[in-house]
């Protein structure tokens, strides 16, 4: 899935250029790239579909040239998860109806990647096996208030997978550190596997108006007529997420419990964790700076610009193009009225 627009990486995530499309992590690749190459060691490249907005089709090619058309899925507006994972999983029904997918964000830091593919493999025997709807579920090592917690039935499972008893999403601090005391809550990736048939069939259960409208329309997969059916499609769905129009509905939902390393990059604070090469004084430092008594502070900027800081501790100083943001580092909840206030006040150019 790689149609979002990073919002809270305002002002480095533009509406016509966000976060998946580019270097975050500082490794020379995008985010995408990263996430397209990682499935490569697990599966062939005909076998990898990515979901985006239409405006971003472009910049797919552009960044994973491997691909060819039938494999970039162009949304015509954007309507959450479920549609663009009904997309999905209708089109490879087509191709290949007994398919197990793996649906994953494009925007994702994944770290100790042995294990990801060890839980990957668990997650897919088990979807293969049976009518399971599948998330993957991260040991939490924080109360993190800006993730989702899955609850899981720890007297039931087999081989790593367990049932789901309840979704939370972002819980307050309090409750948050409940929920990592418990021992049977973990973070909700947002990384889910199942068969084709499974999802396709929990659609029809929860989201009928979404599933009929793809299967009348089915002959038109792989065909020149796919992009208008799509608009047709489109134009009948609503703006709803795969967690709420399905996960929290259905009764064979089971989670993973993976141990690997993980972020969903969701903020800068979250970058500036997992960018590597840090000074001595803790502090992240991508162009032309110099530093004075600054310390666990992520510096950003065009290196034709000089940035001069002082007196700065846990601070995000970001400069691009015509944006300068400079605020603590932690304000993650701050930048969707930073983007909201931009728009009505300032105009969309600077968005």
């Amino acid at each position: 899935m790689a149609g979002g627009i990073g919002s809270r990486f305002w002002p480095y995530s533009r509406n016509q250029h966000p976060k998946q499309f580019m270097d975050i992590l500082g490794t020379g690749k995008s985010l995408l790239q990263m996430t397209y190459q990682r499935f490569l060691q697990i599966t062939s490249s005909d076998r990898i579909y990515v979901v985006t907005n239409a405006e971003y089709g472009p910049l797919v090619h552009e960044h994973l040239p491997e691909l060819d058309g039938s494999q970039v899925l162009l949304e015509p507006v954007r309507r959450n998860t479920a549609p663009c994972i009904a997309y999905a999983s209708y089109k490879i029904a087509q191709r290949d109806p007994e398919a197990v997918m793996v649906v994953t964000p494009s925007d994702h830091f994944v770290g100790r990647e042995e294990r990801f593919f060890e839980s990957i493999r668990t997650a897919t025997e088990a979807a293969r096996g049976g009518d399971r709807l599948i998330t993957m579920g991260i040991q939490p090592t924080r109360p993190e208030t800006g993730y989702g917690y899955i609850q899981y039935l720890t007297e039931e499972g087999e081989e790593g997978v367990q049932r789901v008893k309840t979704f939370t999403e972002k819980p307050e601090a309090d409750l948050a550190q409940a929920f990592i005391e418990s021992g049977d809550f973990v973070w909700n990736s947002g990384i889910f596997i199942w068969s084709v048939k499974s999802i396709n069939q929990a659609f029809e259960s929860f989201l009928p108006e979404l599933a009929d409208a793809f299967e009348e329309r089915l002959e038109s997969f792989y065909s020149p007529e796919e992009p208008q059916m799509i608009q047709e499609v489109y134009a009948l769905c609503k703006n709803i997420s795969i967690d709420y129009g399905v996960m929290e509905k259905a009764k064979n939902v089971y989670v993973v419990l993976a141990d690997f390393d993980w972020s969903d990059l969701g903020s800068w604070h979250s970058m500036y964790d997992q960018r590597e090469g840090k000074d001595e004084h803790g502090n992240v430092i991508d162009g032309n700076a110099l530093l004075y008594q600054t310390t666990n502070s992520l510096v950003m900027g065009d290196k034709k610009r000089l940035i001069v800081t002082q007196g700065l501790d846990n601070y995000l100083v970001a400069d691009c193009d015509d944006v300068l943001v400079i605020c603590p580092l932690n304000a993650e909840a701050s930048f969707r009225t930073f983007v909201s206030d931009v728009k009505a006040k300032k105009g969309p150019e600077y968005l």
